[in-house]
């Protein structure tokens, strides 16, 4: 497959013809395709997985879920500027840094999401109870 591209690329220019600014553009079209796709391939999806990763990180906050880098799971209890407190066990607290922190398996529910919660909870076991009640 690469037996007639060797030899093209090893070929001398004819005698007598010069180097024009046509074949000076043609011979950096190759490097230029080169940067464009490792641009669009590796840097890109690079800095955007970076980018959503500090986003998580700046975002942590006391009762979210997360899962550390060493693959510990645990429950944050405080947060401070460059460290986490974390409640891995009902007497176990340990210091994490934030970056260690790998992602966070569920968000802390704030007091609405609570007492929204808990009103699903109560209407459904008020139409469960009606339900058994008829079905009696």
């Amino acid at each position: 497959m690469y037996s007639f591209i060797l030899p093209l690329l090893m070929a001398a220019p004819p005698e007598g013809a010069e180097m024009g600014a046509g074949s000076l553009l043609s011979s950096f079209i190759p490097f230029i395709a080169v940067i464009l796709i490792f641009y669009f391939l590796i840097i890109r999806p690079q800095s955007k997985k970076r980018k959503e990763t500090e986003k998580m990180i700046s975002a942590l906050k006391k009762g979210d879920r997360v899962v550390t880098i060493g693959g510990l799971y645990g429950t944050i209890q405080s947060v401070k500027e460059t460290t986490v407190i974390m409640k891995v066990d009902d007497n176990v607290k340990l210091e994490f840094l934030r970056s260690a922190i790998s992602s966070v398996i569920s968000q802390a529910a704030s007091k609405e999401d609570k007492e929204k919660i808990e009103e699903k909870t109560v209407e459904k076991e008020k139409s469960e109870g009606q339900s058994s009640e008829s079905g009696v």
